[in-house]
């Protein structure tokens, strides 16, 4: 009985990894076979980077990763396995880092796409079409095709796959900071709005990571409905900014070299 239930559970992610690769089968039989998938990680956050990752697979190829999917629905232990073996099995992934600093400039739209376009043109390789999620974006290279997709992360096996590198390198990024202002919980809250952010908000006010354009980090009304004074900052800015973009590029898999 219970060789059976293995046989039907492995037949199940089977059969849902050839549905998650519909949109890259329709793209390799237009004559397309690298396909670039595009997610970000933070945006909806109060403080830290957005961060962008690309990942580029061979739509002709129908091997995938087990347990690929969106990274919110992957358990915290089993995202940085999966996010390995992804970068292992793809032909090139990369990443992006956008700071605090440039969110607030730009918003945190912009600054999203701007993280997703650097993303792409880290890649080394060309991709032949560009699968995003939700975000309409115009890439540096007008030629490549790119295709927003609304839950693109649930639907299309590129873009998750994207979505797991994105998370991983960004909770990495928050752990980080969560050594230099421990008393916000960024290794646990990862810069999102969670009671224990907000208290530590209250108390200490926003950090040079924090995003002072965004309304629950802003200073709040006082009583008598005067706005109140800003909260000092947790911390002097380092020069040049809070974080400059980072990007990440493995080497590119074993047979795509130039």
């Amino acid at each position: 009985m219970q060789k059976a239930t293995d046989l039907t559970r492995l037949f199940c992610e089977a059969y849902r990894l050839f549905l998650h690769r519909g949109l890259e089968e329709l793209i390799s039989r237009g004559g397309g076979r690298l396909v670039a998938g595009v997610d970000e990680a933070g945006r909806g956050c109060l403080a830290g980077p957005v961060v962008a990752a690309a990942v580029l697979v061979d739509a002709r190829c129908t091997a995938s990763v087990p347990g690929v999917d969106d990274s919110k629905k992957v358990p915290a232990e089993r995202r940085e396995m999966l996010a390995r073996a992804v970068r292992d099995s793809s032909v090139a992934s990369a990443w992006v880092a956008v700071s605090a600093d440039t969110i607030e400039r730009v918003n945190i739209l912009q600054a999203t796409r701007l993280a997703m376009r650097r993303a792409v043109a880290e890649l080394p390789v060309r991709p032949d079409a560009v699968i995003v999620d939700a975000v309409p974006l115009e890439l540096d290279d007008r030629s490549i095709p790119c295709i927003p997709v609304v839950r693109g992360d649930a639907w299309c096996y590129a873009v998750a796959c994207a979505s797991l590198i994105a998370k991983t390198e960004r909770d990495r990024l928050m752990e980080r900071y969560h050594r230099q202002y421990p008393a916000y919980g960024f290794a646990d809250n990862k810069g999102y709005g969670a009671p224990d952010h907000r208290r530590a908000l209250d108390e200490l006010g926003p950090t040079p990571i924090h995003r002072l354009t965004f309304r629950s980090v802003v200073p709040r009304h006082s009583p008598d409905g005067d706005l109140a004074a800003p909260a000092g900052r947790a911390g002097s800015r380092p020069e040049g900014g809070r974080l400059r973009p980072d990007v990440h590029q493995p080497a590119l898999a074993p047979g795509w070299g130039a």
